[in-house]
C-alpha cells in the first residue's frame, strides 16, 4: 500500500495544509484524480483513510483505478491549524468559514491537477463537507468532474442560527454518540465498540493536546458548524443550480441529518447537473463511511465515479 504525503501552500500566509495520495493499483494509461473532502468534526485520515480491519475506502477507491487524494482543513489533522485557536474562542468569528474552506480546497485541487496531469478531478464530500465541495465546484467547473455527496448538508428553513464562536472542543464519547443516535431502537449497531476503541484512540491522538483536557477532547473550528447552522437557517453556503457537473446524493436510511426531504429538494435544486442520483442505503446512518454497510458506500461511489452515463444519453 504505497500512500505519499505533502505539505502545501495555502492561501493563508505562513500555513500549510497536509495532503495525503495513494496512487491508483494496477491500472496503465491516464489518471482519474479523486479529492475527498472531509466533515465538521474529523480529518481524512479518521475517514477515507481510515482503516477496518487493515482496509480503507482510499483503498477500495485506489484499486478500483482511482487516483485518490485527501487533505486536511485548517484546524484538523495534520493541516496547520488557524493561529487563533491559540487564543481563547469567544470574541472571534467561527474559523473555517465555507468561503474559506473553498479557497483552501481550490489549493488542493490544483495541487492534484499538477501534480496528476489530469485537467479535471472528482470530488467526493461528506456532511458539512459538500457545502464547501458546492462552493468551489460552483465557482470553477472546468476543474470539476463528477461530485459524490453523500450526507449532504441541504438548505431547511429553521428558525435565526445561533452565532458560534471561533472554536470548539468534540470528546471521543460525544463522537460515538453520533455513531448510536440514529440506530432505531431494537436494531443491531452499525459500529462495534471494538472498531470504536481504535477509531475513537485515533481521534484524540490527531490533537496533541487533547489529552491535557478533562474530558480528552479534540479542538476544532467551529467555521463547518457554523455553517450547517446557517443552512438549517436558510441560508446554504453555495447554490445547487450553479453545479454543471454530474452529481450523486447518497445518503443512509437512518439519516436524520439528510433526510428523504432534504435529498429531494436538493436533487430538485442541481438543475443545471447533467445526471443526478439520489441513492439511500440501507441500515445506514450520517456516518455510513465508518460503518459495516460502508461497502454499499464503496461501490454506489466506485459506479458513479466510473462514469459512462453522459455516453450512454448521447448515444440515446
Amino acid at each position: 500500500m504505497t500512500e505519499h504525503h505533502a505539505m502545501i501552500p495555502s492561501h493563508h500566509a505562513g500555513l500549510r495544509l497536509f495532503v495525503d495520495h495513494q496512487p491508483a493499483r494496477g491500472r496503465e494509461g491516464g489518471s482519474r484524480p479523486v479529492l475527498y473532502v472531509h466533515g465538521a468534526t474529523f480529518p481524512s485520515a479518521l475517514s477515507i483513510a481510515h482503516r477496518f480491519d487493515g482496509y480503507s475506502w482510499a483503498d477500495d477507491l485506489a484499486e478500483a483505478g482511482f487516483d485518490v487524494w485527501g487533505f486536511d482543513f485548517h484546524g484538523f489533522g495534520s493541516s496547520d491549524p488557524f493561529p487563533e485557536m491559540a487564543r481563547p474562542a469567544e470574541g472571534h468569528p467561527a474559523l473555517g468559514a465555507t468561503r474559506d474552506a473553498a479557497a483552501q480546497i481550490e489549493r488542493v485541487a490544483r495541487f492534484v491537477l499538477r501534480e496528476s496531469g489530469a485537467r479535471s478531478l472528482s470530488i467526493v464530500a461528506h456532511s458539512w463537507g459538500t457545502i464547501a465541495a458546492g462552493l468551489f465546484a460552483s465557482r470553477f467547473p472546468a476543474l470539476v468532474d463528477r461530485l459524490v455527496f453523500f450526507g449532504p448538508i441541504t438548505r431547511r428553513d429553521g428558525g435565526p442560527a445561533a452565532v458560534l464562536p471561533a472554536w470548539g472542543l468534540v470528546t471521543a464519547e460525544e463522537q460515538w454518540a453520533r455513531f448510536v443516535a440514529d440506530v432505531p431502537a431494537g436494531e443491531a449497531a452499525v459500529m462495534s465498540r471494538r472498531h470504536f476503541a481504535d477509531w475513537g484512540a485515533r481521534y484524540l491522538e490527531s490533537d496533541g493536546a487533547s489529552a491535557e483536557r478533562s474530558p480528552p477532547a479534540v479542538r476544532v473550528p467551529n467555521g463547518p458548524r457554523q455553517g450547517i447552522a446557517d443552512a438549517w437557517a436558510g441560508k446554504l453556503g453555495y447554490d445547487p443550480a450553479a453545479i454543471s457537473a454530474p452529481v450523486a446524493i447518497i445518503r443512509g436510511e437512518w439519516d436524520s441529518l439528510c433526510t428523504d426531504t432534504d435529498a429531494a429538494g436538493l436533487f430538485r435544486s442541481l438543475t443545471a447537473s447533467p445526471v443526478r442520483r439520489d441513492v439511500k442505503i440501507s441500515r445506514a446512518t450520517h456516518l455510513m463511511h465508518l460503518e459495516s454497510g460502508r461497502f454499499a458506500l464503496y461501490r454506489e461511489t466506485g459506479s458513479f465515479l466510473a462514469g459512462g452515463d453522459l455516453a450512454a444519453m448521447e448515444d440515446a
